[in-house]
């Protein structure tokens, strides 16, 4: 539902904001280690990308993205999208590091594929940073 309200732009995925929310909350009380923590990376990126006005919050994004790499310390995705919000609030060394990290992560063989795309988004920005 995230990644569906994400592709229609800012205005039609702000309508499946509180839905989204929810669902996810619900997910960390049945199970806060559920795939790895994916409802709190997930939560993460929710808080990062909805508007403060609406909800979101930097801070309550990083906290989200750090609890969920309490349950994979290497996940490539989380340690990304940690790296933007990072990036985005001004710790820009911070930032680095946790591309670094993205770059440096084994690739899990269930996640091959994404793996390889975030440690190439992660060298890409890392450059532009440079």
């Amino acid at each position: 539902m995230g990644a569906l309200a994400e592709s229609f732009g800012l205005r039609a995925g702000l309508r499946y904001r509180k839905p989204i929310r929810d669902e996810l909350e619900t997910v960390l009380k049945i199970d806060p280690a559920f795939m790895s923590g994916s409802a709190d990376r997930a939560l993460g990126r929710w808080f990062f990308k909805v508007p403060g006005l609406f909800g979101g919050s930097n801070q309550k994004a990083e906290e989200h993205l750090r609890k969920s790499l309490t349950y994979d310390q290497q996940s490539t995705v989380t340690h990304f999208f940690l790296a933007e919000v990072l990036l985005d609030v001004g710790r820009t060394s911070e930032g680095r590091t946790e591309l670094q990290k993205v770059i440096d992560a084994p690739i899990n063989p269930e996640w091959a594929p994404e793996d390889a795309d975030y440690k190439a988004k992660a060298k890409a920005l890392l450059a532009k940073l440079r």
